[in-house]
């Protein structure tokens, strides 16, 4: 079976769709498959990381985007993060239809919020099904399966955006995590009986573009932490504030470690006792291990998971990174100093996935 990713990071679009499109390329390459990986060559792009991990990465030409502004004009319809493309949507599908000119892969797997229906129609014929990675709902799609990861989402929240002969996959229990959250996921929860707050993870994002890391640390030294405590604060290779943040950690009244590009995240989650992060797809590897959690909205399209994270108990939220300052010793406090609380929170979160969404993914993709 031959699978294609179109997926991209960048400075704006950030590194989660890769990172998720990786895991998904892991588990289908263990089940026989082989990989190709198309990316446009954005600032902040990962595809030496992809190459990295043994795939094939077909590169589509730097941005030109003066070319969405003169389209723009001409198409009211075009989704909201249109802009992340770099190009239009015409000029992308066909560098993608070249790139795949010789491949006509099983699955074309699409990962991108800039593209919709008329792009997916257009590389209809390079292809033999489509697959969707979304958690937005807000675009009409032409694909066969589409997977949405969010927290409650339903099916009928896409009833309007696919065909009716397209099987949709949603809710947390498909979320995309490396096998090492599932495999980490019972002993994580059990250590929680015990535990008190002794080590805190902050994980903003690959990218963070607006410093949401530098907030938390500056906000961290009015929050009712132990003496005790260390913290650990991880960040990707790409992230523009790496040195800013390495300085305000050596300042930190805590013993604190800046980690750049790790590959233990399970381990490190797993062995936090409480975790402060940016409310994208690494909530569902906090969910996963139980661990008590402030989210920060740090894009807007974070806004529905961070309001299904409050709704079911699984994290204390702060809206917006201008409010970090003021608002986060309101969701350490409380976690730092009542065990119930914290108790509470990790029963909620052992309930949203058992970390098990890539094989059950897989299995449907090599019927």
């Amino acid at each position: 079976m031959k699978v294609a990713f179109r997926v991209d990071a960048s400075i704006t679009i950030g590194t989660g769709h890769v990172m998720r499109s990786l895991t998904v390329a892991d588990g289908l390459r263990a089940a026989g498959a082989d990989i190709v990986f198309i990316c446009r060559d954005h600032n902040g792009n990962l595809m030496s990381a992809i190459e990295a991990r043994g795939y094939e990465v077909l590169r589509l030409p730097p941005t030109v985007e003066q070319e969405i502004c003169q389209h723009e004009s001409r198409r009211s319809n075009l989704p909201p993060h249109a802009d992340w493309l770099g190009t239009t949507w015409q000029r992308d599908a066909e560098d993608c239809t070249r790139a795949l000119d010789s491949i006509y892969p099983d699955w074309l797997v699409v990962d991108h919020y800039a593209l919709d229906a008329d792009w997916e129609r257009a590389l209809r014929p390079r292809c033999r099904k489509i697959m969707v990675i979304d958690d937005l709902a807000d675009r009409a799609h032409d694909c066969d399966m589409l997977l949405d990861q969010t927290l409650g989402r339903t099916v009928d929240d896409y009833r309007e955006h696919v065909g009716g002969e397209a099987t949709v996959l949603a809710g947390s229990q498909y979320a995309l995590l490396k096998p090492e959250f599932a495999e980490l996921r019972q002993f994580s929860l059990d250590r929680r009986r015990t535990s008190g707050v002794r080590r805190l993870l902050i994980t903003m994002g690959g990218i963070d573009k607006d410093n949401a890391t530098g907030k938390v640390i500056d906000a961290l030294k009015n929050c009712a932490l132990p003496d005790s405590c260390a913290v650990t604060i991880v960040m990707g290779g790409r992230a523009p504030w790496i040195e800013d943040v390495r300085e305000r950690a050596s300042h930190m009244p805590w013993p604190t470690e800046v980690i750049v590009d790790t590959s233990e995240m399970a381990h490190l989650m797993s062995m936090s006792d409480l975790a402060i992060g940016a409310a994208g797809a690494t909530s569902w590897e906090r969910c996963c291990l139980g661990v008590p959690s402030i989210v920060v909205v740090v894009a807007e399209n974070q806004s529905l998971i961070a309001k299904r994270l409050a709704e079911h108990g699984c994290a204390h939220v702060v809206h917006s990174i201008d409010e970090v300052e003021r608002l986060l010793p309101d969701g350490v406090d409380p976690l730092v100093l009542s065990a119930t609380k914290r108790t509470e929170m990790v029963h909620a979160c052992s309930l949203v996935t058992d970390g098990k969404g890539v094989p059950m993914l897989v299995k449907r993709m090599v019927i």
